[in-house]
C-alpha cells in the first residue's frame, strides 16, 4: 500500500514546484506528481479509475465498481508537466483532454470535478488526516 501523504508534504511538493519555475528538476516533478496522485487517491478512495503519470506514479482511486486483473475499464493518462498544470489549476481538464495531453477511457474517467485538488493543501499547511470530503 501507498504511503499516507498529509496536506503538509502535499503543499511542500507543489510549493518546490512552484518555486522550481519553469523547468523543475526531475525530482522535484517526481515528488509533486506522487504526492498529488496519492492525496487524490486518498481523498477519494476506491479502485474504479486508473489515473497513470508516467513515469512516475499510478494509482487507483474513484469509488464504483472496481478491476482486478489488466487493463482497468477506466483510465486516465498524461504527463507529469499537464499533471502538475491540472493539479493546481494552471491547466483545465477540458483544453487538457481537447488537445491530446490528456488521454481519458471510460465512463468514470472525468475528473473535471476532482481537479484542481479543491485543498490545494499549499495554502492550508495543515497536517490533518486524509480522508473523503464531504
Amino acid at each position: 500500500m501507498a504511503r499516507t501523504v498529509t496536506r503538509r508534504q502535499l503543499a511542500a511538493a507543489l510549493a518546490a514546484i512552484d518555486a522550481a519555475g519553469p523547468d523543475p528538476d526531475r525530482a522535484t516533478t517526481a515528488e509533486a506528481v506522487r504526492a498529488s496522485l496519492r492525496w487524490l487517491a486518498q481523498q477519494h478512495p476506491g479502485k474504479a479509475v486508473e489515473i497513470r503519470v508516467p513515469p512516475f506514479a499510478a494509482v487507483q482511486a474513484v469509488g464504483g465498481l472496481s478491476h482486478t486483473r489488466g487493463t482497468p475499464p477506466n483510465v486516465v493518462e498524461t504527463d507529469p508537466a499537464t499533471w502538475i498544470g491540472l493539479v493546481t489549476g494552471a491547466t483545465t481538464w477540458d483544453d487538457a483532454l481537447a488537445d491530446g495531453r490528456v488521454t481519458a477511457s471510460g465512463t468514470r474517467a472525468d475528473l473535471s470535478l476532482l481537479l484542481p485538488l479543491a485543498d490545494r493543501a499549499a495554502e492550508v499547511g495543515l497536517d490533518d488526516p486524509p480522508g473523503p470530503r464531504g
